[in-house]
């Protein structure tokens, strides 16, 4: 039998996670973590593979693993205050592209500027961030689906660009890189 709270006095601190609701007690933050559908795949895999890392010893690797972790519960920590997002997975996928689209950016201003060390440091957190990203697709399957897409569409000239692009970022988004589709588009309605 659970034991009621009085009504004048505030629960004690062992029940402060649970609420009162409709005759029950009922943990409020797991209730709401499965209603917005945050048990996501990737999440989980970045968390066991964090654990598997830690245990083989390899340093570098769980510092990158951490540090995605740290990006994802930073987005969680923005979208508290918006919407939640209906997939996991797609949340932790955005954060993962800006992640190794930073990784590319810095890796090339390394380059140019003669330090080595640093560029290799950040390809290795790239190659980790990589494992977790939905494999991209090739520029001949981007091609056809940009085709594909302008011919449903009715699409003719750079006008439609914008229709376009939204089109082809809600169907593929999370297996492109956007800014070279882009240009593809452009090369395919000019």
């Amino acid at each position: 039998m659970v034991a009621k709270a009085h009504p004048l006095r505030p629960p004690s601190p062992a029940v402060k996670h649970k609420t009162w609701l409709c005759g029950g007690w009922f943990y409020v933050g797991r209730a709401k973590r499965q209603s917005q559908g945050l048990n996501g795949m990737i999440r989980d895999t970045i968390k066991s593979e964090t654990v598997t890392a830690m245990k083989a010893g390899d340093k570098p690797r769980v510092a990158a693993l951490r540090l995605i972790a740290a990006k994802i519960k930073d987005r969680d920590i923005e979208l508290r205050t918006g919407t939640a997002p209906a997939d996991d997975d797609q949340l932790v996928v955005d954060v993962l592209q800006k992640m190794a689209k930073q990784r590319r950016e810095s890796i090339t201003l390394f380059e140019q500027g003669g330090r080595a060390e640093l560029a290799a440091v950040e390809q290795a957190e790239l190659d980790v961030i990589g494992e977790f990203l939905p494999q991209a697709l090739s520029e001949a399957d981007t091609r056809a689906a940009i085709s594909a897409i302008k011919g449903e569409l009715g699409a003719a000239s750079l006008k439609d660009m914008g229709r376009v692009m939204a089109e082809l970022k809600a169907r593929h988004g999370t297996r492109l890189d956007m800014s070279k589709a882009s240009g593809w588009v452009k090369e395919a309605l000019g």
